[in-house]
This record gives structure tokens, sequence and C-alpha cells, in this order.
């Protein structure tokens, strides 16, 4: 067995070892993060919360905030495709599938909507904006595949570009939304993917103009005079 996949194996065993102590500190940064951001600060108040050393939650987290944040967005993610098992999505419309998506993953967060808020602020810093952008990606990828998307050309990007801006939108709005039941979150969210629904339909209706127009140069002057002859004797 190689060195590299024994170090995996070993990794993988702390991990598994350590998942209680990984998840309690998880819930209780979360406590401490709306008033300190996810900031070494939350972490160290959350280890001495639960009376565990420094040194333990460093073991749990060896880069610090990075890594809990790492397992917040993960965890949030688990626990959205696990209630998407507990959905009737496929008796849905595409549309309404992606709403449904979108609302569960908000609703999921709802307990730690100011944690959050600091996150996005945490994500606009210019040394963290990557990060944040693959956390998008992997979430809304989750979302168009429980809404059963089986693109593997252009459209696979295109879609996941259009429900990033949806999702991102929607989220900033969710975030200052003090309505009953977060309604009209969930109002915007519909207005926002309708917008998306039409702009698809546009495209599709241009893409066959230009399939058509595609086949009238193809054809070239003489095709065009032959057609118009076809046409005139019939």
């Amino acid at each position: 067995m190689s060195t590299k996949r024994t170090r995996k194996k070993r990794q993988a065993a702390t991990e598994n070892h350590l998942a209680v102590e990984r998840e309690a500190l998880l819930a209780r940064a979360l406590v401490h993060v709306p008033f300190d951001g996810w900031t070494e600060t939350s972490l160290r108040a959350a280890a001495a919360d639960l009376n565990y050393d420094w040194s333990m939650a460093r073991r749990v987290f060896p880069r610090g905030v990075r890594d809990l944040i790492g397992f917040f967005d993960i965890d949030v993610d688990r626990r959205m495709v696990a209630a998407f098992d507990d959905m009737d999505l496929e008796s849905l419309r595409i549309r309404e599938r992606i709403v449904a998506t979108v609302r569960k993953r908000l609703e999921i967060c709802m307990p730690h909507r100011e944690a959050c808020g600091r996150l996005i602020a945490y994500y606009a810093l210019p040394g963290n904006a990557v990060a944040g952008l693959r956390v998008m990606y992997r979430s809304v990828d989750l979302m168009w595949r429980a809404a059963g998307d089986t693109a593997t050309d252009f459209n696979f990007y295109s879609k996941r570009g259009l429900l990033a801006g949806v999702y991102s939108s929607t989220i900033l709005f969710w975030l200052y939304d003090r309505s009953e039941d977060c309604a009209d979150s969930w109002a915007f969210l519909d207005r926002r993917i309708a917008n998306v629904m039409e702009i698809q339909k546009t495209r599709g209706r241009l893409e066959q103009g230009v399939e058509a127009l595609g086949r009238v140069l193809r054809r070239g002057p003489i095709g065009l005079r032959r057609q118009r002859a076809s046409r005139a004797s019939g």
C-alpha cells in the first residue's frame, strides 16, 4: 500500500473520529458568528463553551475558520440533498422544481440567517472570492441535478450560471426580509425564476432562427433560387 493511500486512510479515520466534535463546534460557533463574524474569535468561543482545549479545536479544523466555513457549507448542502429525497419533485414542472430547491436551501439556513449574512461578507473579501464561487457552483449544481437536469452540452453551464444569479440575488433579498414566513422572498424568487425562464425561451427562439439562417447560407444563392422556383411552380 502506498504512503499516499495510507495517509488518506488515516485522515479519513481521524475525520470520522472527530465527527461529533466537528458538529458540536459548528453548532456553538453559529451562536457567536452573528456577533464576531466568521473569525478565530468565534471558533475560540465555541471551544470554550464546550470546554475543549484550543488544540482540540485545531485538530478538528486544522485550517481554523476556513475549515469551519467549509464544513458549514457542506453540511447545509448535505441537509438540502437529504430534504430533496423527501420531496416529490418529479410531479412538478421544471420551473417549480427549481423554485422548490432554492427555497428549501434557504429554509434550512433560516435559523442562521445572520451567520449567512456574515458569510456573504466573508466571501466578498478579495482573498475569499474564489472559494465563494466554488461553493455557489456546488450548490446550484446539486439543485439542478435534483431538478432532473441531464444536460452535458453548453446548456449545462448556462443553466448553472443563470441559477447562480437567481440564487445570489434571492439570498440578498432574503437576508433583510422581515415579512411573515418570508413570503416576500418567495415572491421575489418566483419573479426571478420567471425572468430566467423567459430568457431561456427567447434564447431557444434565437437558436432556432440562427439554425435556420445557417441552413439558408449553406444552400447558397443557387439553392435559394431553386427553392423559390419550387415554391412558384407549386
